[in-house]
């Protein structure tokens, strides 16, 4: 029998593992698919490393602000498929080498009892159970992706040509990351977003300020709109990514009274599912669906199973929430609409990256950083961020937060010249915010 039978490879099942191995339990990892779930073959890394790309090939094409004349740059799709390849099982070379002493199965999991999954053509018992089965890109009723012209974020990913148009239906976080990355590629890019405003749930005027940035570029945005009035036939290709959802089914979960809850697993504070022997972590908790925050949750089901007597609650009101758009985007906390709801008393602090140094010398001045605090106490309540580094810089307010930091003590830390991190210490300081 093993101590711990984790079902899913991702960045929870992955990280408790580590936990596991680390505090010396009989483990097995299960997963039906590749080895680093969606984040390492099909999100957060192929997507940024051809992100890079196209921000390089940006680059290049304005070469000559910075004094450096370079003729005819062009795109080759083919090697930059294969450059995110390479890093795609470099990193899993890197994950392989962790789990040495672990056993893996490739295999589909399905639970028959409390303590009982079949795995291939074996039974396995365990003690404890953690699923961390991930999620999958949604589709709408009358919309289905037929992954031709109608393709997921998944599909996406492996072009072998780039497309002349692409409508992208969800103007969220990773409708918004592939138009920056496609607009920078020659693509003729249109969004289409059912809210009144890109990016639902971050900042307003961060999110409009992307709005402006995206339509300088020539990107179309059409907020309050309903995907299902715009003709697909005017696009080469369409992109549907309004959401992500569970993966939640063949698992036996209905079968042993698992509890669900609007198609997702329901667990409690400590991450435990109904069944007490049984948590779960990460997406298919549909929780807060970041690679980061799965990790954590992974983590920490693991420390909650070795301590069953004593678990801690997993809160976090501090995850940073980062968007490689470009320019990036990050927030963490809470933003000023969420404080408006709140009847909080709050102040506002911010600082353009017109008034950075080094913004300047890499020619990237879009953007601002802006803090919500609290009146009375001082203590850094939120921070949304858009401009050069911003998924970098926001680990400064995560830290804030997490610590219970006043704008005074940020205020007062000496932040090296010229830096981009400068941003933050300026950003309370009267001469230099707005």
């Amino acid at each position: 029998m093993y101590d711990l039978a984790i079902i899913g490879a991702g960045w929870a099942g992955f990280s408790a593992v580590i936990k596991a191995k680390e505090a010396g339990l009989k483990v097995i990892l299960i997963e039906k698919d590749k080895l680093g779930g969606t984040c390492l073959n099909s999100g957060c890394i192929p997507t940024k490393a051809l992100i890079q790309s196209a921000k390089v090939f940006s680059l290049i094409k304005k070469s000559s602000r910075f004094g450096i004349e370079l003729d005819n740059p062009r795109i080759n799709l083919s090697s930059i498929q294969e450059r995110k390849e390479r890093i795609i099982q470099q990193l899993k070379k890197g994950m392989e080498l962790i789990l040495k002493g672990v056993e893996f199965v490739n295999s589909p999991a399905e639970l028959i009892s409390p303590d009982q999954i079949k795995i291939n053509d074996r039974k396995i018992e365990a003690r404890f159970i953690l699923l961390a089965t991930g999620s999958k890109p949604m589709e709408l009723p009358n919309l289905k992706f037929d992954h031709k012209k109608i393709i997921s974020s998944d599909d996406i990913l492996n072009l072998k040509d780039i497309p002349n148009s692409l409508l992208i239906i969800g103007g969220g976080i990773i409708g918004c990351e592939f138009a920056s990355l496609f607009s920078f590629l020659g693509t003729t890019v249109s969004i289409v977003e059912l809210m009144p405003q890109l990016l639902p749930g971050q900042d307003y005027e961060v999110a409009k300020k992307l709005e402006v940035i995206f339509k300088k570029r020539g990107i179309k945005i059409n907020t309050n709109t309903d995907a299902t009035k715009v003709n697909l036939l005017d696009y080469d290709l369409v992109l549907l990514c309004i959401g992500r959802i569970p993966n939640i089914h063949n698992l036996g979960l209905e079968k042993i009274g698992i509890k669900l809850e609007k198609n997702k697993i329901f667990v409690d504070d400590y991450l435990r599912t109904s069944i007490a022997n049984i948590y779960a972590a990460g997406d298919c908790t549909g929780k807060i669906m970041l690679a980061h925050f799965a990790s954590f949750q992974g983590t920490k089901a693991v420390y909650n199973i070795i301590n069953s007597c004593n678990p801690k609650k997993v809160e976090k009101s501090s995850i940073p929430n980062c968007i490689f758009t470009e320019p990036e985007i990050a927030s963490v906390g809470i933003t000023e609409q969420i404080a408006q709801e709140k009847n909080l008393e709050i102040k506002i602090n911010k600082f353009d990256f017109l008034g950075s140094g080094m913004a300047h010398i890499l020619d990237e001045t879009e953007g601002f950083v802006k803090v919500i605090s609290d009146i009375k106490t001082d203590r850094i309540l939120g921070a949304s961020i858009i401009g050069p580094k911003a998924t970098e810089l926001i680990s400064i307010f995560t830290l804030a937060i997490e610590s219970q930091l006043t704008t005074n003590q940020i205020k007062e830390i000496i932040f090296a010249h010229p830096t981009l991190s400068e941003a933050v210490s300026e950003t309370f300081k009267k001469n230099y915010g707005i």
